[in-house]
C-alpha cells in the first residue's frame, strides 16, 4: 500500500468551502510535502503550432481531462507530461524537451514526449482507439485488435514512463496516469521509482468482463494497473466492473467490501472519484454578461428575431450521440410546429481521429442527416440546425454555453461528460436548461437536470420541448440545485 492513506483527503463533518488555488494549495502540500505532483496525460494542454507568417502560436486543448487537472498542476508548480503533437512544438520547447506554461503566467512546467508517425498510428489510432475505446463504450462499434499496435502502445507506455522518471525531482514523487492510453505505465514507473505513489485514473467506462476478453491483452493491461497505489474511476458501477475483471486474474485476492486488490505483493484500492472542473470557474467570471453573450452569438450565427437556442458542445464522436440529437431535434419540430423557425439547435463538432473509418462514417451520417432536416423544416435564412465542425476555444464555448436557454448533453456512453458540468459552471445567472443523457456519467450527480434515455427520440424530444417551455422559477431551482453540486 505504501504511501497510500498519506494523499487521502478527510472529509470535514460541516460543507466544505470552494476548491480555490490557496485551499487547493494547502491541501497538496499536506498530502505530498515536498514530493512533487507529476500528471502523464496523452493531451496537452497547450499545443504549438505555425501561424501563416511563420511563428509559433500557442493553441489551448479543448480537452475536458486538461479542464478537470490543470487548475491542481498549477496549484502545485507540478509538471504536465504530455505527447507533443503540435506542428511547432519541437520549436517552442526550452530546457529537456520542455517548457513553463500558461503562455503569459508561467504556473507549471509541460513536458513533452515526441512520437514517431508510426507509433501514433498504431499505440493512439490503433490500440487505443480502434482497440480499447470501441470496447469501453457500448455503442455497436466493434473493437480491432492487432498484435503490432499492442507492441507500438507498450514501447510508447516505456518512454512515456521514463519521462516521468527523468522530471521527479525525488524518489517518491506523486505521479497521476491518466486514462486508457497508459494502462501498462503504473507498472513501468513503478520500476523507474520504487518509492513513488502512483494513482491510476480510468476517464471512459470501464467494460464488463465478457467484453474485456475479448482483448487478447487483458492480463497485461490488469497488471499494469494494479502497480497503482489507487486506481480511480467515474462511478461505483465501474469499480465493480473492474473488480469483476480482477477476480478472474490469477494471482490477485479481491476485497469487494473494502474496495481493494492484493496482487504481486501490494495492495491496490479501487475507488470512484467523478470528475469535474474548477471552481469558482476561472472561463465563467472572464466572460461577457449573458445579454452580450446571446447578442453575440446571434450576430455570429445571424439569426433574425427572438429565437431559442439549444446548444451541444462535443467532439466528433460515435459516443455523444450526435446524430440521434439532431434526430431528436427533428421530432421536436414535428410534434411541436410552434417552434418551426423559433428554435436553432447549435452544435459544436471538434473533429476528432479524423483518420479512423469509424469517425469517418459518423461525420458523413451527421451531415447527410442535418442536411435533410434543414432542407425539412428551412425557409430563407433559418436553419435549424447549425453544424459548427471546427475548433472552438474554451472562451468561444462558453459563450455559448452562456447564450443557451437549453444545453444537451446526448452521450450514448460517457464516463462523465464535463460539458453537462460546464454549462452548469458558466449559468451564474440561474437560467437554462440542461437536458442530459443517463448514459453520462454525470447524470448520477446533476439529478436536477432533464435526464433522458439517448435513444429515446421521442422522450428525448418531450424533454427539449419541456425545457423550452420550463419557467423562470423552475429553471433557477434546478440550475441552483446543480451549482451546489458542481461547488
Amino acid at each position: 500500500m505504501g504511501r497510500t492513506a498519506e494523499i487521502r483527503i478527510q472529509e470535514d463533518a460541516r460543507p466544505p468551502s470552494a476548491w480555490t488555488a490557496a485551499r487547493l494549495r494547502r491541501c497538496l502540500d499536506t498530502c505530498c510535502g515536498s514530493n512533487r505532483v507529476v500528471v502523464l496525460a496523452n493531451r496537452e494542454p497547450f499545443r504549438h503550432e505555425w501561424t501563416r507568417e511563420g511563428a509559433p502560436l500557442a493553441m489551448r486543448s479543448a480537452s475536458g481531462l486538461v479542464t478537470a487537472l490543470e487548475p491542481l498542476v498549477a496549484a502545485c508548480r507540478g509538471v504536465w507530461v504530455a505527447h507533443g503533437a503540435g506542428s511547432a512544438d519541437r520549436a517552442a520547447v526550452t530546457r529537456r524537451d520542455g517548457l513553463n506554461v500558461p503562455p503569459h503566467h508561467p504556473a507549471y512546467r509541460l513536458r513533452r514526449v515526441w512520437l514517431d508517425a508510426v507509433e501514433e498510428r498504431r499505440y493512439y489510432g490503433g490500440f487505443a482507439n480502434e482497440g480499447l475505446w470501441p470496447l469501453c463504450h457500448r455503442v455497436g462499434v466493434e473493437p480491432v485488435f492487432r498484435l503490432e499496435d499492442f507492441a507500438a502502445y507498450a514501447r510508447v507506455n516505456e518512454k512515456f514512463a521514463t519521462a516521468v522518471a527523468e522530471e521527479a525531482d525525488t524518489e517518491s514523487p506523486v505521479v497521476m496516469v491518466q486514462d486508457y492510453h497508459f494502462a501498462l505505465a503504473p507498472r513501468m514507473i513503478r520500476e523507474r521509482l520504487p518509492e513513488c505513489t502512483v494513482t491510476a485514473f480510468w476517464h471512459i467506462p470501464w467494460p464488463r468482463l465478457a467484453d474485456l476478453e475479448r482483448c487478447p491483452w487483458r492480463r497485461q493491461l490488469l497488471d499494469g494497473l494494479l502497480a497503482s497505489d489507487i486506481v480511480g474511476f467515474q462511478t461505483d458501477d465501474d469499480c465493480r466492473a473492474f473488480l469483476d475483471c480482477v477476480a478472474r486474474l490469477p494471482g490477485a485476492r479481491v476485497e469487494r467490501r473494502r474496495g481493494a486488490v492484493w496482487y504481486d505483493g501490494r495492495e491496490t484500492t479501487i475507488r470512484a472519484y467523478p470528475i469535474s472542473i474548477e471552481w469558482p470557474n476561472q472561463q465563467a467570471s472572464e466572460s461577457r454578461p449573458h445579454d452580450e453573450c446571446r447578442t453575440r452569438v446571434a450576430a455570429r450565427l445571424h439569426l433574425s428575431g427572438p429565437m431559442k437556442l439549444i446548444v451541444g458542445a462535443d467532439r466528433l464522436d460515435y459516443t455523444k450521440g450526435l446524430c440521434e440529437k439532431a434526430l431528436a431535434f427533428e421530432r421536436l419540430l414535428e410534434r411541436c410546429p410552434e417552434f418551426q423557425h423559433r428554435v436553432t439547435l447549435v452544435q459544436i463538432a471538434e473533429p476528432s481521429r479524423t483518420t479512423l473509418p469509424a469517425y469517418c462514417a459518423l461525420r458523413s451520417r451527421l451531415t447527410s442527416i442535418v442536411e435533410r432536416i434543414n432542407r425539412r423544416f428551412g425557409a430563407g435564412t433559418y436553419q435549424p440546425i447549425v453544424l459548427r465542425q471546427e475548433h472552438h476555444e474554451p472562451g468561444e464555448v462558453y459563450e455559448f454555453l452562456r447564450a443557451a436557454d437549453v444545453c444537451h448533453v446526448g452521450s450514448l456512453h460517457d464516463g462523465m461528460n464535463l460539458v453537462a458540468k460546464e454549462f452548469v459552471a458558466a449559468r451564474d445567472d440561474d437560467r437554462g436548461v440542461l437536458v442530459l443523457s443517463e448514459m453520462a456519467g454525470a447524470a448520477r450527480q446533476l439529478n436536477a437536470a432533464l435526464i433522458v434515455d439517448p435513444y429515446d427520440v421521442e422522450a428525448s424530444a418531450e424533454a427539449l420541448a419541456r425545457a423550452l417551455r420550463m419557467p423562470d422559477r423552475e429553471q433557477a431551482a434546478r440550475m441552483q440545485s446543480m451549482r451546489a453540486v458542481v461547488a
